[in-house]
Order: C-alpha cells, then structure tokens, then sequence
C-alpha cells in the first residue's frame, strides 16, 4: 500500500492524441502523456479499461476479461509496416486517407477506427511470414505459451467474425455449446490456424505496446492505475467458453431508486460464485494476474456486486421483479405461522389482474376478457385473472401479439398496464415454498390490503431477513476478497457510490481495499440541508475524485446543478472568502448572510479560477489519493476549454450513443507538455 498522499489524473485511453498520431489514443501515447504528469508533479494515471469490448464501444462491455483492445495498437510502430508502406501504394493510400478522415475530430468514430485498424492489421499480418504461412515464429510461440487463455480468444474472435459479430447465443449448436476440449480441437485445426494466429498476433503485438509504455511511465516514477469492471457482456468470450462460472438466466442491475422507479436493467449475466468459489477463483485470479502486468493497483467497479448483486430474471425487461444473490428466504410455514392460509400466499406472491385494467382502454367488457383468456386464467366468476404459466416474465408480455383484438397504441397501454400487474406482488416465490418479498412491495394492491398486524408480522420476516442477509453478503465478499486480492502487488480500489450497507466499508477496510469520495456526492444525506462532508473527515482509505466517467465534468456540474454548488460554497464558505477575514468567519456570520453570498456565487459562470479553486479544496481531503478526471485540470485554462461543456463529458448513463465512451482532449498531448501556465496550476494542487 503507498502509504504516501498522491494526486493523479484519470483519464480515457481513447481520448489521448498526439500530433504525430491524431486519430485515438494508442497505447504508445501514454509515454508522452506520462512525461506531462511527471512535469506537472501528478503520481499516478488511473486509466478506463482497455480490454477487448468488439463493436461495444463502452469499455464496460468487456468481450473479453483477458485480451486488450486491439483498437489501441498504434499500427505505424508494428513490425512490418514500414516495409508494406513503402513497397504497396495501396497499404500506403489506406492508411493515410484513414488518419486524413480520422483526425483532430471533436470526439472520434469507434466504428470506423476500429474496422479500418482491424483491416489495415489483417494486411501487415498476411505481408508477414507468419501471415503468409501460417505457421507462427518462436516468439509468437513463446507467447502463446505464456498466455493459454488466448487460445480460447482465438477461437472465439473467429468465430464471431465468420458469423458477422452475431452474438454467439444465436450460432448453430455445435458452436454455441462447446467444450474446453472442443476449443482446443478448433485451436489444432490446421484449416483455422492462420484465421487464429490472427488474433494472437495481435494481443502479441497489443501487449508489447502496453508493456513498454507502462515501463517508461515507472521509469518516470509514475504508478499506473487500471480498471476491473466486474460484470462481463453476455456476448463475451469468457460467458461463451466458461458457462458454469455464469448465470445466463439472470442479469445484473439495481433496484427501484428515486431516479429509476422500474430500477436498472444493466443486461449483463451474474456470477455463479459457487461454482467459481469450487474452483477457488481460478478465473477471477488470472484475471487480476494478467492485470498486474500492468498496473500497480486497480478499481473495481461496482464493488457492491461482490457481496450482492441485483439479480433479475432474464425473462424480465425491467428491475422491479429482482433480489439480492445471495439472499436468505422466508418459509411458507413461516406465513402459515402468520395466519395466512394458501389462498392468501397466493393473493400476496401472484399478480392478480383486475379485468378493469383492461377494460378501461378497450372499452368493452368482452374485448377485455377475449385478450386476457390468451395469457391468463380467470379466478371463478371473479373479475380477476391470474397470469398463465406461458408468461415467464414482463418481456413475455411485451411480446404478445394483441393486434386481432386492439389497434396498436391500444395494445401497447394494454402491456404496459399488465406490465405494471406483473410487479404489483407483496411476495417473490423465488424457489418452491420459499418467499421473499419485492423491493417495492408497500407499492401493492396485496399489501394495502392487509390489515396493520398482517403488516406488523410480515415486517419482523423482513427484518429477520436482512440481517441474515447481511451475514450472507459479507461472508461471501469475505471469501471472495481473501481469494483474489492477496498475493498480488497491486493496490485493489472500489467503486462504493451509494452503498447504504454497514458490512460493506468495514469489510473494505479489513481488506485495505480503497473506497471512492465523488465531493458533489460525498454529502451527509440524512441531516437537514445535507451538508458537505468536511474534507477533513473523508475515510483515509479511499479515493477522492471530483468526477467520475459516469458524471458530468465540474464545469457542467457548476452550470447546471446550482443547489449543488451553493451547498458546496457554503461548506467552504471562509475558503471562497465569504464572510469576515477571521478563521472561522462561517460560524460567526449571520447564515442568511452567508447563504445569500453564496448563492449569489453559485449563479456566476464557471471560471479557470473556480476551476483551480474546487480542485484545490478537494485535494485537502483526508483520503490517501486525489485522482481527478483530466478535463477538470484542463479547466484552469480556458483557452483549450471546448464550446460546450456537455462535449466533455465521457458518459451519460442510459443512453446508447456514438457520443459515449469517444471523447477526446480538446489538444494533442504535445501541446498540454508545452502549456507551461497549466503544469505550474497542476503543480500546485496538493
């Protein structure tokens, strides 16, 4: 653990360029950009993950746990180039019109750069002997050796690629369920060789790159910090190759919030811990093995997830329907105990479905009970229905074909109101005779029915529950943690936002996994006005940051979230000069006073001096490292400012754009080590 305090800088591979290759950010780039931190007097680069996400251009969709993305070779330097430049025009046209099409653009086109880098490699591969041939060198072959679980890679890149990037739950069956052995007689197939040596020539190639930059930036006396997303694309290598470590029936998310009343439905599969724990988590190991070659510490996303993730059935568009794994369970003899009788439990664990529901957009009786007879069974002569075994989940829903009954529009308010049924339960049966309740069951018909001791006795389940799960959670993060953090040199962050679970900081402390301070969020939520947390009492184990990818930059954050900013101001109110010239002006100063003052500063524009004195506030924080994005430095110049603030941003959650995850510096990286105005502000932010 660096016991020192250290400023770094995160910042997206991709969105580094220089003048000599303007297109994206390659792997080579770090070097340069290493020697403008070390000028600036910044310990540490904390990059995004730069694993193999295929078409995706979200570094979070990993296609792989092990592979790097071959987007960030910089083709000028792999061996061979030069001589296919100089001896075929038409490599050489290519190329040029590539970079010619491709740089100095406001944010860059992942599409493009990624076909035409995969086609312009597929050329200096076949110009090779090894291309030519077939047959890879000694030092292909040593570093096929060194890396087996390319050859799982292999195959499966060559696949997905003979299928037109299909998703591999779509290929025929002999390709879709497959064993180790099976891909290891693909690897040995002599007709495929070349198709394979492909791709490891490429990781090859990819991993020299990586590794001679991250050796220049140690020589620097720079530590380089990586990205461990921990949730994997359902159309990964690793989801297709090893399915037991895998629950393909559920997918990862969270549950209902104030900003997500349907919760999130992220559409990645959960873990099978069990079957990876009886390997003892042999894959999660290599993974972070692999990663050490790299980095010398790592942020794991979602760190939650390794105590509990939300788990939502496949077969279910939205959240609502989801529970915690692990979770512990309520026994139907533990509701007979309460009094209800079957009858009940099925009144509190099955959507009942009111005719009205229907009724009210048909109008007309007998249209409503036609279109529920296709996907529900009435109850007696009651105007109620029960969903039909055939509706597995909202998404079955979403599917029925209404069209003979209804128009279109009526059909889609007809789903979404038996949509909205689906969820309206006091009760999940999550196995046979075992209950536990929805996150949102107080919301329910069922539940607003029962009378307040029916509630009071449900209530002490509940309750009883979570402290058994609590126990569940933090025994498995335990487990999980001990497995894969120990051994290792590199120092394991986690992204803690919004965790409201006691286990969860006291487990992270016991394994010396560093949490994560985000200042606009690092609030005491439940006090009146709630407040800023004093610098000065952020956890010493953690990270401080003043954005994150997901988040807009301060720049934004200061010009669209004024409640946010005042609140800030007046936490630091003496800092921002208001108040009297005597330390501690804030408590002498009449509140109104300083709450006018202010606000009237919060409504101002956002300045290069503001820009210097938030990142300057933040880094007084008592937490071990300050890594701020890079754009938020940027932000002490405003000549290299772009138009809009909203461009500099990486992210915005719940969207699928070409504007995600392609954002670029608004200069080349020669530039930022030339603005020496910049590097002495930088220099000064302690």
């Amino acid at each position: 653990m660096q016991k020192t305090k250290l400023t770094g800088v995160a910042v997206p591979l991709g969105a580094l360029y220089t003048k000599e290759n303007p297109v994206i950010g390659e792997f080579p780039d770090l070097i340069p950009f290493a020697q403008f931190c070390k000028e600036a007097g910044l310990g540490i680069i904390q990059l995004l993950p730069v694993n193999d996400t295929g078409t995706q251009s979200s570094p979070y969709s990993g296609l792989s746990a092990f592979a790097l993305h071959p987007i960030y070779i910089r083709i000028s330097e792999v061996p061979g180039f030069g001589a296919l430049y100089g001896s075929d025009s038409k490599f050489k046209k290519a190329y040029d019109d590539f970079v010619k099409a491709n740089a100095y653009t406001l944010r860059y086109d992942y599409d493009a750069i990624l076909n035409t880098k995969t086609t312009l490699l597929k050329q200096i591969y076949d110009f090779l002997p090894v291309g030519k041939t077939g047959e890879p060198d000694k030092e292909l072959t040593d570093w096929i050796k060194a890396n087996p679980w390319v050859k799982t890679y292999c195959v499966y890149k060559n696949l997905k690629w003979n299928y037109m990037q299909a998703s591999w739950k779509s290929w025929h069956e002999d390709d879709k369920e497959i064993t180790a052995e099976q891909i290891t007689k693909r690897w040995n197939t002599k007709a495929f060789k070349k198709e394979h040596l492909f791709y490891a020539w490429c990781q090859m190639i990819a991993a020299a790159q990586f590794e001679e930059a991250v050796e220049e930036v140690h020589k620097l006396g720079l530590l380089l910090k990586g990205d461990m997303p921990i949730l994997m694309n359902e159309d990964s290598c690793d989801a297709w190759a090893y399915p037991e470590f895998f629950n393909h029936d559920l997918r990862a998310g969270s549950p209902s919030d104030g900003e997500n009343p349907t919760g999130q439905n992220w559409g990645f599969p959960t873990y099978n811990w069990k079957n990876l724990k009886a390997q003892d988590y042999s894959w999660w190991k290599q993974r972070l093995k692999t990663a050490s070659r790299y980095y010398d510490a790592y942020r794991l996303d979602h760190i939650l997830g390794f105590f509990r993730i939300w788990a939502i059935p496949a077969d279910d568009c939205n959240a609502l329907n989801g529970h915690t794994e692990p979770y512990a369970s309520i026994k139907v003899d533990d509701l007979y105990e309460l009094g209800f009788d079957d009858d009940r439990i099925r009144w509190l664990s099955k959507p009942h479905i009111p005719t009205s529901a229907v009724e009210e957009v048909t109008w007309n009786r007998d249209v409503a009970h036609n279109i529920l007879k296709t996907m529900c069974t009435r109850i007696g002569q009651e105007e109620l229905w029960l969903f039909d075994k055939s509706i597995k989940g909202s998404r079955d829903i979403w599917e029925l074909d209404l069209s003979s009954f209804v128009d279109e529009p009526a059909a889609q308010k007809i789903k979404a109101k038996l949509v909205e049924y689906w969820s309206n339960i006091t009760l999940i049966e999550i196995a046979k005779n075992k209950y536990i309740p929805l996150w949102t069951y107080d919301h329910s018909t069922s539940w607003a029915s029962l009378n307040e001791a029916e509630k009071e006795g449900l209530l002490d389940l509940f309750a009883a529950l979570e402290k058994k799960n609590v126990s569940l959670w933090k025994k498995q993060a335990d487990d999980i943690f001990t497995a894969i953090t120990s051994g290792l040199k590199m120092v394991p962050c986690g992204e803690d936002l919004g965790v409201g679970i006691a286990c969860v900081p006291k487990t992270m402390e016991q394994h010396k996994i560093l949490g994560l301070r985000v200042v606009r969020w690092t609030r005491q939520w439940s006090e009146p006005d709630q407040p800023y947390v004093p610098f000065k009492d952020y956890t010493p184990l953690s990270v401080t940051t003043t954005s994150v990818h997901d988040s807009s930059t301060i720049r934004e954050w200061w010009d669209t979230e004024k409640e946010s900013a005042k609140a800030f101001v007046i936490a630091n109110a003496t800092s921002f000069g208001i108040g009297s010239e005597a330390e501690g002006a804030l408590f002498e100063k009449d509140p109104a006073e300083v709450e006018k003052a202010a606000q009237t500063l919060a409504q101002s524009d956002f300045t290069p001096e503001l820009a210097q004195k938030i990142l300057s506030l933040s880094a007084t924080s008592a937490s071990q490292w300050f890594i701020p994005p890079l754009q938020d430095f940027l932000y002490m110049d405003k000549s290299i400012w772009l138009e809009k603030a909203s461009d500099e941003r990486i992210n915005i959650p719940g969207t699928v754009t070409k504007f995600n995850w392609t954002y670029r510096i608004p200069c080349a990286v020669e530039d930022l080590a030339a603005n020496k105005e910049l590097i002495n502000k930088i220099k000064g932010i302690k």
